[in-house]
């Protein structure tokens, strides 16, 4: 009678070990997905977030970093959100003349018939930082700045390709990609 008993015990025992060790799992699994979501809003990130967000990204030679460097984002119908850029002068001989300058458009040819969606609509979705003209950026520093996107409720699911385009002096300068994932409200 003693021996069943003990194996009664050791079985409740081993129960109540399992079911903690599943919550805390879960507990940390639902920790670790907040962390990094809330990383990722670039939408209510400060300047100075993002400009160290962006800093950590560049490279000795990287001229053009994107935020999340992903390349991915999911913009929710009705929200705000969006990613950030960076813009860092490596032009050798570059003075206080040297101006630099970004353009966000589509470049998805498939557009209109994967999404039913045409590149003007979708580049009207960009809310700020669509383009900025004139910007200054001293030798060896770097700026950073968002783009953010307001996808209207109704409009359709799917992932649109966005090129963004920087010029130094008129000259092409450097070209990154991002994809926007539209999601349901």
């Amino acid at each position: 009678m003693e021996n069943k008993r003990a194996a009664i015990e050791l079985s409740i025992g081993t129960i109540v070990i399992i079911v903690l060790a599943m919550s805390m799992l879960i507990l940390g699994i639902v920790l670790v997905r907040t962390i990094f979501k809330g990383g990722i809003d670039v939408a209510e990130m400060t300047t100075d977030q993002l400009k160290n967000q962006v800093a950590q990204l560049f490279g000795d030679d990287k001229k053009l970093v994107v935020y999340p460097d992903s390349r991915h984002i999911d913009v929710e119908q009705g929200k705000t959100s969006g990613f950030g850029i960076g813009v860092k002068n490596v032009q050798p001989g570059s003075s206080v003349d040297t101006k630099f300058s970004y353009e966000v458009i589509v470049s998805d040819p498939d557009i209109r018939k994967k999404c039913n969606v045409g590149e003007r609509d979708a580049e009207d979705w960009i809310v700020t930082g669509r383009s900025e003209d004139n910007i200054q950026i001293a030798s060896g520093d770097s700026t950073a700045t968002k783009v953010l996107f307001e996808i209207p409720v109704g409009s359709p699911l799917c992932t649109i390709r966005y090129r963004i385009n920087v010029k130094v002096n008129n000259q092409p300068y450097a070209s990154e990609i991002m994809d926007v994932t539209i999601k349901a409200a």
